[in-house]
């Protein structure tokens, strides 16, 4: 197995391979999925850390086929099939910066955002800074806040370490090829996957590349700015949370609630931290009911 995924190879039966294309924007090669109403405004939807594309795989088609959207998918970058960002440039902000970039290259600026777990702090940092300007985000098990207490001192530190050395991604990936040890590591976010998910978590943790690229993301990753800015959102923020999550804890929404009080929350009882994979169609029905664009709504009404 090499270091990288490779797309003639690795993507050749990709979900929605049809909707992918590459681009070059904000110093990353990326790997994006374009599908829905193609006069429609634009829906972004972005994963969490170590995930791609593919975790929207059944949600996107139920989103794109209400024909209210025209859905863009990407991979971030370092992950999937995306390049990594330049040394220095895998920071939230940077990371904004480039999705911004991305948005112009595209000529497709979000109306909407929807971002899974880290995805979440991803969008809020775009729009906090002026790189995208959407009229409203959808957090999913959105990971918003900064680990407590020990794990705060321990976690970043640990990653910005392992990030550094070249053996690390190695050495996960070689263990990701064992199917049960790929399993506990699904069963820990509290949910259930079929055997297809499953196949596609474990060909991109296979992967010593996009294992770096995660790895890399979470040494940069500064939620304590993020908590500090979040006052200063002026858009509507709703949060979708499933209560099995064992990723990250539900009661964080509520923390993010009482900080910023407009804040909608509704749950997904008895699902876990990839809510949208387990039961897409749960998660379409409460996506759609909040983000129906605004012309619509109005003919709704």
């Amino acid at each position: 197995m090499g270091d990288r995924l490779l797309w003639e190879i690795d993507g050749a039966a990709w979900p929605h391979r049809e909707a992918s294309r590459f681009v070059v924007a904000g110093g990353c090669r990326w790997h994006v999925q374009v599908m829905g109403a193609v006069d429609a405004p634009a829906l972004w939807l972005l994963h969490g850390t170590g995930a791609s594309s593919h975790s929207w795989r059944a949600l996107a088609p139920l989103l794109a086929g209400a024909g209210l959207w025209r859905l863009v998918v990407p991979d971030l970058p370092g992950h999937g099939f995306s390049d990594r960002l330049p040394a220095g440039q895998q920071s939230l902000p940077g990371m904004a910066a480039a999705l911004g970039a991305l948005a112009s290259a595209l000529a497709l600026p979000p109306a909407a955002i929807v971002g899974h777990s880290a995805g979440a702090a991803l969008a809020l940092r775009a729009l906090l800074d002026g790189r995208l300007g959407a009229q409203r985000v959808v957090g999913l098990n959105a990971a918003l806040l900064p680990f407590d207490g020990l794990a705060g001192r321990v976690f970043a530190p640990l990653a910005r370490l392992l990030s550094h050395q070249p053996l690390v991604p190695w050495l996960f990936a070689r263990q990701a090829r064992n199917p049960a040890a790929l399993q506990r590591l699904v069963a820990a976010t509290g949910s259930r996957l079929d055997a297809e998910g499953l196949a596609l978590y474990a060909r991109l943790l296979r992967s010593p590349d996009h294992v770096a690229g995660a790895l890399a993301m979470m040494a940069d990753w500064d939620l304590d700015t993020l908590w500090h800015d979040l006052p200063r959102l002026t858009l509507p923020l709703d949060l979708l949370v499933a209560t099995r999550d064992g990723t990250v804890p539900p009661a964080q929404a509520l923390r993010v609630q009482r900080r910023l009080p407009a804040t909608r929350v509704q749950e997904l009882a008895g699902l876990g931290h990839l809510a949208h994979e387990e039961a897409p169609a749960r998660a379409a029905e409460a996506l759609l009911a909040w983000l129906m664009p605004p012309a619509r709504a109005t003919a709704a009404a």
